[in-house]
């Protein structure tokens, strides 16, 4: 991420100091590890962190400095990055496809816990894995609530995995389950099905499972007003394990958290390149950017816009298209983005809660994406 070593106070600081051309993610390592510590107190279980929403040095420096002791990895390059920068953490291989060259790997690297979803990659790991390894059985269910479907493409059928975790305890290895119940899910009730349907398979294979993933998918705040609520989440999920398992019988939880860990800890800064004929906006970051993911899951309009001179604008809202600086007519927000009338050519727009697949996702198509890293004490403006 390329992170300066000065450290403004607010992003209106260092606009004002610097009037950068180039989009600039901001990072508030304070914000960071205070999301974190909450976590840690409020999950009722482990907490690992899923590195593909943002696998940047200084992120897994400062969630391991707040206590996340658990990282969720996908990729031989996330868990060498990891074992780099915590050593000591526990690593779960939770991508469900790997090559056999990617296995032997990851058990030399120290990797105990691994996820499935299919019988013949099931067959690559009881081949490969020492005794004493965790695998937890990845199923799914039908989802509500949720942006978008992990389901599409990963998780065992019900059925499939009753038969994957009997594979499991038969194999002498530690049994487990895992789900995901989509990005952006604010409904407990999906967590509360995929529990119930977890104790389900457990019983159907006659097996003690030793813990239960209940997965990603904790919501940010995306949309201006209140922040998504975690605590009922996590309420229902703790009353959901012992009503489902039995108080004497339930598996450990952990979860695996992304995007409600990481995305209230950065903001980005795009500078509008044009008002084009006082209607259309044109950013100098986009679809192909720092916004990528906005195209999947609509816009953020947690917005602030500033002049140059850092100071804020407060003109009535008006409902305007916004497009990225690409020769691409893919390259526009999702919907329209309500901007102060009074915004002007070369103010900055700062997007808040985009800690999470942006710097990750940002590529350099057609000459733009070059995107600035600062350090700040808080994010507003």
């Amino acid at each position: 991420m390329g992170l300066t070593k000065t450290i403004w106070a607010t992003p209106a600081e260092y606009l004002r100091a610097n009037e950068p051309a180039s989009p600039v993610m901001f990072f508030a390592p304070a914000v960071l590890q205070d999301s974190a510590r909450r976590f840690i107190a409020d999950f009722p279980g482990l907490v690992t962190y899923a590195v593909k929403s943002n696998p940047d040095e200084a992120v897994v420096e400062n969630l391991a400095a707040a206590g996340v002791r658990g990282f969720d990895v996908a990729s031989l390059a996330e868990i060498r990055l990891v074992r780099r920068l915590a050593p000591d953490a526990s690593l779960h291989y939770n991508n469900p496809v790997r090559t056999r060259a990617e296995i032997a790997q990851a058990v030399e690297l120290g990797v105990r816990s691994f996820s499935v979803d299919a019988a013949s990659e099931l067959a690559k790991l009881l081949a490969l894995v020492p005794a004493g390894t965790e695998i937890a059985v990845r199923f799914k269910l039908p989802v509500n609530g949720a942006a978008y479907n992990f389901g599409a493409k990963f998780g065992a059928t019900v059925e499939l995995a009753t038969t994957l975790l009997e594979r499991v305890a038969a194999a002498g290895l530690v049994a487990s389950l895992t789900f995901h119940p989509g990005t952006q899910c604010t409904d407990p009730a999906a967590w509360e099905a995929y529990i119930s349907a977890a104790a389900g398979i457990a019983a159907a294979a006659g097996v003690r499972i030793a813990r239960l993933n209940v997965g990603g998918g904790f919501p940010s705040h995306r949309r201006a007003g209140e922040p998504p609520a975690l605590a009922p989440i996590f309420a229902a999920i703790d009353r959901a394990t012992t009503r489902a398992f039995g108080a004497d019988a339930r598996p450990a939880l952990l979860c695996e958290p992304g995007r409600a860990l990481v995305a209230e800890s950065m903001a980005l800064a795009a500078r509008v390149r044009a008002l084009r004929d006082g209607e259309h906006v044109f950013l100098n970051d986009g679809i192909y950017g720092a916004l990528a993911e906005l195209a999947l899951i609509g816009t953020i309009d947690r917005v602030t816009v500033l002049s140059p001179e850092g100071r804020r604008r407060r003109g009535p809202a008006v409902e305007r298209i916004v497009f990225g600086p690409t020769c691409d007519s893919m390259d526009r927000l999702p919907g329209t983005l309500a901007l102060p009338a009074d915004l002007a050519e070369e103010d900055y727009v700062l997007f808040h809660g985009l800690g999470a697949y942006s710097t990750a996702t940002c590529t350099r198509f057609n000459g733009f994406g070059e995107l600035a890293v600062a350090t700040a004490l808080a994010l507003a403006a």
